[in-house]
C-alpha cells in the first residue's frame, strides 16, 4: 500500500480530520458521492471509537494497487487496545456501510482495515498518487487546530536540526568568559555553557521564572523575563541589566537576547548572553549621582509649586464650606421655624416654602458644581479625535430654550478637531456659551471661531496650538480682575443680579489644563468678552 496521509487520533478534531480527509481521497480517486460518504463514515465510525475507547490509536489512508486494472482506498486504524470488544456496535454498523471490513488483535495491538474498490482505476496512475501525495503535503490547514498540529511538527523538525549542530556551538561557547544559554520559543533551554553552569545550583532546563531566581536577583527576574517576551513575541533582541548570582553576591551582567536564524530564515531559538559589567556599573552610578541630586530637586521643587496650588484650593473649598454652603442651609432652618407661626397655611405655602425649596435648589446646584470641580482630575480615560463642530452643535440644542427666550444671535464658523476628552471639551463650551448669554442686558451676540491668533502671543505665534475664540456682547469686566477670574467662587455681582455659583470659569480652567492647553480672556466693560481657548495640535 502506498501511504497518502497519515493521522493520530487523540481528540473530537483528529475525528473531524479523519472524516475530511478520507472523503478528500474518495473524491480525488473519482469515486461517486455515496461511495464516499459510506467510506468516509464506515472510517470515522472506528476513528470515534478509538478515540473513546482506544490508546496510541493512529489512522493511515493510502492506496492499494492489487493489479494495473484493479486498485483500492485503503484506511488502516491501529490501536494497543481491544476496539472491537470495546464497541462491536461501532463495528457491526462500519461493516454495514462498507460492506468490507477486516479487523485483528493479537499481541496487544488492534488492526483495522477498512477498503473500498476504486470504480476507474486508470485514473490512478503513478503521477496521479504523486499529486494526492503533494495535495495532502502542502494542503492548507483545514482548521487553526490543523494548523497548530502542523506547526508543532516543523517545530519538531527543526528542534532536532538544531540538535545536529549543538556540539558545535558547546566548542565555541565552552571557550568564551562569557554566562551562555540557548533557548527555543517554548522556553525550554537546548544547550548552556559550562561557565554559566557553575552559576547554578540546579540544572536550568526551563526559562522561566521558578528557574531564573535560583541564580539572578529575585529584584531583575521580571525584567529579563518582560524582555524575553518581547524579543519572542516581535523577532527583535532584547538588551539589560541584572545581577548574578557568585557565591554570596551578586554581580551585575549585560544580558542581551538574540534572535538566532534557522538557515531557511526563520527564528528557531534565542542566544542569551550574560556579560560581567559589574566595574564598569559602579564607575557609572558614580558619575551619576550629582546629576541625579539636581534632577530630584528639581522634582521637589514641581511637587512644591502644585501643593502650593491644591493648599489655594483647599483654602477656596474652606470658604465655599463655612460661608457659601452654610448661607442656605441657614435660610432653610429659619424658614422653617417660621413655618411653624400661626399664618395661613396658603401664606405658608406661598412664601416661607417657596424660599426653602430655592435654597435648597441653590444648595444642590453649589454642591453638583463642587462636585463637577473635584472630578475633573480623574485622568483614567484615554484622548481621543473630538470633532469641535459636532460639540457646539449639540449645546446650542441644550441651549435653544435660552436663546430663543433671549432672541440670541450665535454664529459659528468652521471649527477644527482637536484631540481630548469629549465629555470634558463639551462642559468646557457649555460654560462659557452659557455665560455669553446669561451676563448680557440686550439682545445676545456670540460668535465661535477659529483664529489663528489670540492674546497669549507666545502659544499663537509657535504655530503648535489651535486657538477658538468665543465673543460675546455682553456687559464685559474691567481688566482688574484678570488674575483671579478664574479662580474658585469668584464672582464679579451680586446673585439677584445673575446667578451662578462662581465655579464655571475655575472649570474651564482645569478641563483645558487637563488638555495641555491655555485659557484667557480681553474684555472692556460694557463692550463685551471674548475668551480665547488653545489646545495643542495633533
Amino acid at each position: 500500500m502506498k501511504e497518502i496521509v497519515k493521522i493520530n487520533l487523540d481528540n473530537e478534531m483528529d475525528l473531524i480530520l479523519a472524516h475530511k480527509r478520507s472523503m478528500k481521497i474518495a473524491e480525488m480517486c473519482g469515486m461517486p458521492s455515496s461511495a464516499q460518504t459510506r467510506f468516509s463514515t464506515a472510517v470515522s465510525e472506528i476513528a470515534r471509537c478509538s478515540i473513546a475507547k482506544g490508546k496510541n490509536s493512529l489512522l493511515v489512508l493510502g492506496i492499494n494497487i492489487i493489479k494495473a486494472t484493479q486498485k483500492e482506498i485503503v484506511a488502516i486504524l491501529t490501536d494497543s487496545v481491544d476496539l472491537k470488544s470495546c464497541n462491536p456496535e461501532a463495528f457491526s454498523y462500519a461493516e454495514k456501510i462498507s460492506g468490507n471490513i477486516k479487523y485483528t488483535y493479537s499481541n496487544n495491538k488492534s488492526v483495522t482495515t477498512i477498503s473500498h474498490l476504486v470504480t476507474s482505476p486508470g485514473l490512478l496512475s503513478e503521477t496521479k498518487i504523486k499529486g494526492l501525495l503533494d495535495y495532502f503535503k502542502y494542503e492548507p490547514p483545514l482548521s487553526p487546530y490543523d494548523e497548530i498540529r502542523k506547526k508543532n511538527i516543523e517545530l519538531i523538525a527543526l528542534s532536532e536540526k538544531l540538535g545536529e549542530s549543538e556540539n558545535r556551538y558547546r566548542q565555541l561557547s565552552n571557550t568564551i568568559p562569557v554566562l551562555i544559554c540557548i533557548i527555543n520559543e517554548r522556553n525550554n533551554v537546548l544547550l548552556k555553557n559550562d561557565s554559566l553552569e557553575k552559576h547554578l545550583q540546579s540544572p536550568l532546563l526551563v526559562f522561566d521564572k521558578k528557574s531564573l531566581i535560583t541564580f539572578i536577583h529575585h529584584y531583575d527576574v521580571n525584567t529579563i523575563l518582560e524582555g524575553w517576551n518581547r524579543a519572542k513575541s516581535n523577532k527583535t533582541e532584547f538588551l539589560g541589566e541584572a545581577r548574578i548570582k557568585n557565591g554570596q553576591n551578586y554581580i551585575w551582567h549585560l544580558v542581551s537576547i538574540i534572535p538566532n536564524k534557522a538557515e531557511d530564515g526563520t527564528f528557531s531559538s534565542w542566544l542569551i548572553y550574560f556579560v560581567d559589567i559589574d566595574a564598569q556599573k559602579i564607575m557609572v552610578d558614580t558619575l551619576k549621582d550629582n546629576s541625579e541630586l539636581k534632577l530630584i530637586q528639581q522634582e521637589l521643587e514641581g511637587a512644591n509649586s502644585k501643593l502650593l496650588f491644591k493648599n489655594k484650593e483647599l483654602e477656596q473649598f474652606a470658604y465655599i464650606a463655612s460661608h457659601d454652603l452654610q448661607e442656605p442651609l441657614r435660610k432653610i432652618m429659619i424658614m422653617l421655624s417660621r413655618a411653624g407661626i400661626s399664618l395661613s397655611e396658603e401664606q405658608k405655602k406661598e412664601y416661607y416654602f417657596d424660599k426653602i425649596t430655592m435654597a435648597a435648589g441653590r444648595l444642590s446646584h453649589l454642591i453638583s458644581d463642587v462636585l463637577n470641580y473635584s472630578r475633573i482630575d480623574i485622568k483614567d480615560h484615554h484622548f481621543e479625535e473630538v470633532d469641535l463642530n459636532d460639540t457646539i452643535s449639540e449645546i446650542l440644542d441644550d441651549l435653544s430654550m435660552v436663546i430663543e427666550e433671549k432672541n440670541a444671535l450665535i454664529n459659528v464658523k468652521t471649527l477644527p478637531e482637536v484631540k481630548g476628552l469629549s465629555t470634558q471639551l463639551r462642559q468646557l463650551f457649555y460654560n462659557l456659551l452659557n455665560n455669553a448669554l446669561k451676563f448680557n442686558s440686550d439682545q445676545p451676540s456670540v460668535t465661535i471661531a477659529a483664529n489663528n491668533a489670540g492674546p497669549e502671543d507666545e502659544l499663537a505665534a509657535s504655530g503648535k496650538y489651535e486657538v477658538i475664540s468665543i465673543a460675546d456682547n455682553g456687559i464685559g469686566m474691567d481688566s482688574q480682575y484678570s488674575g483671579r477670574i478664574f479662580d474658585m467662587f469668584q464672582r464679579l455681582h451680586e446673585r439677584d443680579q445673575y446667578g451662578g455659583n462662581g465655579i464655571g470659569l475655575a472649570l474651564c480652567r482645569r478641563i483645558i489644563e487637563n488638555h495641555n492647553g491655555a485659557i484667557n480672556f480681553t474684555s472692556k466693560p460694557g463692550e463685551g468678552t471674548t475668551f480665547w481657548v488653545y489646545f495643542p495640535k495633533k
